[in-house]
């Protein structure tokens, strides 16, 4: 059975769909990802559709899924790479695509999902700011 990798870069997924989606492997992604969201903790993921050339519906339908099911989990959602007759497509088709963000390439996706994602803080750094707002009472 066909899998589509999924790569971890730091609080980040990444996928790469090189293939066009059959409606089995699209779900199997869906399952994937989320639990990949869930089990990593990551904060954001980043799917790269440049190598597809046709969406339909049922896709459309599983970005959008894929998108709020890492929003419940926590995760950011970026799409990169969509090519002109796709975005016609998902607009023709009425398709909204709700929490799903868009760039032009990976590059553009991962600064807009680091402009997202507030940074970490460290446990001292949480410790600090508990010291800095502690009040005195006599």
């Amino acid at each position: 059975m066909e899998k589509i990798p999924i790569l971890r870069m730091g609080p980040f997924l990444l996928v790469t769909i090189q293939v066009d989606l059959y409606d089995r492997l699209a779900l199997n992604l869906e399952a994937d990802l989320v639990q990949m969201v869930n089990k990593t903790g990551a904060r954001g993921v980043l799917i790269d559709i440049s190598a597809v050339a046709i969406v339909d519906s049922f896709m459309g339908r599983i970005i959008g899924n894929i998108a709020s099911m890492s929003k419940i989990l926590d995760a950011e959602t970026v799409v990169v790479g969509m090519q002109p007759a796709v975005a016609i497509t998902l607009i023709e088709l009425g398709l909204p695509l709700k929490g799903v963000h868009t760039a032009l390439n990976v590059e553009k996706g991962m600064s807009l999902l680091n402009s997202m994602i507030p940074p970490e803080q460290d446990e001292d750094d949480l410790e600090e700011e508990d010291d800095s707002y502690s009040s005195y009472s006599e």
